[in-house]
Formats: structure tokens, C-alpha cells, sequence
């Protein structure tokens, strides 16, 4: 395991052993913990991005995309646990 130093203002080192103490863990691997769920999100946003870039390059390709009313119509039905038809692309181009 490689060792790191880091510098914190003290407001921040305080707020990270307040939160650390709250949890039943130590200073150590609250940071760590901290860093781990930092570097995920930005390696999901990075793919998230990547993703987008894509279908953009995809619906200028094909000329084809999803309604937006239709796709959160979808998504509400789903995040209600009802079934729902997935969109279908159409043409957006004339």
C-alpha cells in the first residue's frame, strides 16, 4: 500500500474526524473511503460522457432519435415498478 501525505485546511480535517467519529470508523479510512467514492463518481461521469458523445454521433449518423415526452414517460412508469414499452427511435430530420 502506498503512503500519501495530504495537507487539509483544519475546517475540513475537523468535519472528516466529526464524520469519521459519527460512523464507528477512524479519520484514515473515512478519507479513504472519501477519495474511493470521489474517484468512482468521476470514472462514472467520464463514462456518462462518453455514452452521450456516442448517441449524439449516432442520432446525427442516422437521423434518428427518442422523444423526449416518451423517454421520461418510460422512466416514470419504471421508477413507479410498472411495465412500460421502451421508446422507439424516429426520424428528427427533415
Amino acid at each position: 500500500m502506498a503512503t500519501t501525505s495530504l495537507k487539509l485546511p483544519d475546517d475540513i480535517k475537523s468535519q472528516a474526524v466529526s464524520a469519521a467519529k459519527g460512523l464507528g470508523i477512524s479519520p484514515h479510512a473515512f478519507m479513504v473511503e472519501a477519495i474511493r467514492q470521489a474517484a468512482t463518481a468521476a470514472k462514472q461521469r467520464e463514462q456518462f460522457v462518453a455514452q452521450a458523445k456516442a448517441a449524439h454521433k449516432s442520432m446525427l449518423k442516422t437521423g434518428t432519435g427518442l422523444d423526449t415526452d416518451e423517454v421520461h414517460a418510460y422512466l416514470r412508469q419504471r421508477v413507479a415498478g410498472k411495465s412500460a414499452t421502451v421508446p422507439k427511435a424516429r426520424p428528427w430530420q427533415s
